[in-house]
């Protein structure tokens, strides 16, 4: 029986602490044919000695590129622009979880059940744990409304370290990469925006990897409660983190995918970005009525109260 090819790109940096443990969880992938693709983001640590030890033992399977350090934004880029053709699908790949045996099967089964011919991805839960991989809880929580564009452009649900793309999918980012990557505020992020744009996306409530919090990536407010989250949210925007990342975005995306898109996403996006630019009275008629929304009630509230102070 013919198997499923699956190109899994990986961006490392200074990881020698749980690389091991990440790839020996790609290697026990099960009922696929995998090939890994490593881009080293300029590490100084232990690192390419510990992955350079796994392309000695598979050096069919493993393919390393040590680079300079660009940051993980421009290494993912870098990493689909080298991404070979052939592939059926292609997964990102973090260096400090550990992903179910089954994690890339599983995804793959779910995507053939939609329909072919269209840029289509899969996304799911994760397991967070600790540096022990002791569990914490289940994140992100399963989206409550439609995986499209209208959340896309404001909010990232799809974890990057959980996605796989089919080729087509591959095939749009790919060709139509970002102008300015600093207008991008990470890969995940853009994939998402660029599928749910073109495409459909399917999100598993059952997790598909271990993901491991720790000192170096810990993201703030994951298993917090809502007044926690309220507190930082409410700090972020005051200190002036996070103004018009969204609007960058947006803008860039424009640019890139306009011949793509249709005359509604074009006037939406449109509205969306030159509301922001009115008074204010224009601006809090224009949150009653977007069609622009974020999966929680909470963030939906504060997507509005930023759009209001003329943030986004």
């Amino acid at each position: 029986m013919e198997r499923f090819k699956v190109q899994v790109l990986l961006s490392t940096f200074n990881g020698e602490k749980y690389i091991d443990e990440q790839m020996k969880s790609l290697l026990s992938q099960v009922d696929i044919e995998l090939h890994i693709v490593i881009r080293d983001d300029g590490s100084t640590d232990g690192t390419m000695m510990k992955l350079k030890k796994y392309k000695e033992e598979y050096p069919n399977l493993i393919c390393i590129y040590e680079k300079e350090n660009i940051g993980v934004v421009g290494s993912f880029f870098d990493l689909i622009s080298r991404s070979s053709a052939g592939y059926d699908y292609y997964a990102f790949c973090d260096q400090d979880d550990v992903w179910n045996n089954n994690k890339l099967i599983s995804g793959i089964l779910l995507i053939n059940q939609m329909q072919q011919g269209q840029p289509l991805m899969y996304c799911s839960t994760t397991q967070m744990v600790d540096e022990h991989l002791a569990p914490l809880s289940i994140w992100p929580s399963p989206p409550q409304h439609l995986l499209s564009p209208y959340n896309a452009l404001i909010e990232n649900v799809c974890v990057g370290c959980t996605m796989l793309i089919n080729q087509e999918a591959m095939n749009l980012v790919k060709s139509n990469l970002p102008y300015n990557l600093k207008n991008v505020i990470m890969h995940d992020w853009w994939i998402y925006l660029v599928v749910s744009a073109f495409g459909e996306i399917v999100f598993d409530p059952e997790p598909s990897i271990l993901y491991r919090q720790h000192q170096s990536n810990a993201l703030g407010g994951l298993s917090d409660g809502w007044i926690s989250k309220w507190r930082k949210r409410s700090l972020r925007f005051l200190n002036g983190q996070n103004h018009y990342i969204l609007s960058n975005q947006a803008k860039e995306f424009m640019s890139v995918y306009i011949h793509f898109m249709t005359n509604k996403q074009c006037d939406d996006i449109d509205e969306i970005l030159k509301t922001q630019q009115q008074s204010l009275f224009k601006r809090v008629a224009y949150t009653l009525k977007t069609p622009f929304y974020r999966q929680s009630t909470i963030d939906n509230i504060v997507f509005k109260m930023v759009y209001i102070a003329g943030k986004l």
